[in-house]
């Protein structure tokens, strides 16, 4: 399940879609591994789209560094 400690409001099948998308690219470049997984990294980048979320406060809701959001 995913959880974020902040109102998101956009529907489980929108974020679904997203985490596939991810995925699918991760895929494509052939990417080895990434801190966050694709259900993940949907999450953190809705949370900053939509709740405007500042770099450093979703690094430490994620529990990961400001560089891992930058990227």
């Amino acid at each position: 399940m995913l959880s974020y400690p902040s109102s998101i409001d956009v529907s489980s099948t929108t974020l679904g879609h997203l985490t596939e998308r991810l995925a699918l690219r991760r895929r494509e470049i052939g990417t080895r591994w990434r801190r966050l997984p694709a259900d993940r990294k949907a999450l953190l980048d809705l949370a900053h789209v939509r709740c405007g979320d500042t770099h450093a406060r979703l690094a430490a809701r994620f529990e990961i560094g400001i560089a891992t959001v930058y990227r």
